[in-house]
């Protein structure tokens, strides 16, 4: 059953239940750089959040798989040169099953054990989605092949506002189900901006028999307008409180900043307060704002003791 603080709720009970939460466990996506000044730039960005300690960080595929040489790559230096845990993904597109089959032995020969395994999207040029002829259909299919090959720790994703391909919400639960059963340990879902969203989800979610963890994915808003635009066309609604928030801001970068980070650890605390301890960041491969959401997450709350005795003073 949901259960939220009523607005107006005096600020000592407000604080005591934020306080709850502690510290929670975080992971980070970064996508593979263009050229060699983008991967020098995206190491930089890696290694200053490596001190948050995260489970993992997840490296994307292009679509089509048009980075499948870079992402090998950043994964590879990643397993090599820090202490992080990569995380690979992995999509059915464009590829034969023995094609995808060698990637994954490869990573594995590399160290990697971590998979985020999708469908994955066609080029735009492409046109709507088909399956590879002799390739694996769909997610759940991946899945399958990839325990074939090795117990690789699968991760998947997740639609708290419906696969904008899903038939119907259910039919994107039941989906959600089979990849878990055929053997992913997770789920990610995709961003969104209402806490309620994944909250209903999750609900919905464990009704149905899911067990498994269903991390929520967080996206950083570096830009509005971008966005709005990553948002439309993967089916996550941005409210209008929210768009108000970055009014007249356009040239104001370090007051857009502060208001990005302080929004998206609210996102994160609103959820911390009803038992969420795990979030996955998609940094677009920038520390700045993943790191000042995180220090606000990770930093200690004021002792609520002090706060009762400013109230008598």
């Amino acid at each position: 059953m949901l259960e939220s603080l009523p607005v107006g709720a005096p600020l000592q009970a407000r604080v005591e239940r934020l306080a709850e939460g502690g510290s929670p466990q975080v992971s980070f996506e970064f996508f593979p750089p263009r050229d060699a000044a983008a991967e020098t730039r995206l190491w930089r960005e890696i290694v200053r959040l490596e001190a948050l300690e995260p489970r993992f960080v997840s490296v994307t595929y292009g679509a089509g798989g048009s980075t499948r040489e870079r992402t090998h790559r950043i994964v590879s230096r990643i397993r090599n040169e820090s202490l992080l845990e990569p995380a690979a993904h992995l999509t059915c597109v464009g590829a034969a099953r023995e094609e995808i089959q060698e990637i994954a032995r490869s990573y594995w020969t590399a160290g990697v054990r971590h998979i985020v395994a999708l469908r994955g999207d066609p080029p735009r040029e492409a046109g709507p989605y088909e399956p590879h002829p002799g390739g694996y259909p769909f997610a759940v299919d991946l899945v399958a092949g990839l325990k074939e090959v090795a117990d690789f720790e699968i991760s998947v994703a997740a639609y708290p506002e419906v696969h904008p391909q899903a038939s119907g919400a259910e039919a994107d639960l039941d989906n959600l189900k089979a990849k878990l059963d055929a053997g992913a340990s997770r789920a990610i879902t995709q961003f969104f901006f209402d806490p309620l969203r994944y909250l209903r989800f999750l609900e919905r979610a464990r009704a149905a028999g899911i067990g498994a963890p269903i991390v929520p994915g967080i996206l950083p808003i570096t830009n509005i307008e971008r966005t709005i635009q990553i948002a439309r066309n993967c089916g996550a609604g941005v409210p209008d409180w929210l768009r108000g928030l970055f009014d007249s801001l356009d040239d104001d970068p370090h007051a857009r900043a502060l208001v990005a980070a302080v929004a998206g650890a609210e996102l994160c605390r609103q959820l911390q307060a009803h038992g969420v301890e795990e979030f996955h960041f998609y940094t677009l491969n920038r520390a700045e704002l993943t790191l000042a959401i995180c220090r606000l997450l990770n930093t200690p709350l004021p002792s609520t003791s002090g706060l009762a005795a400013v109230g008598a003073a």
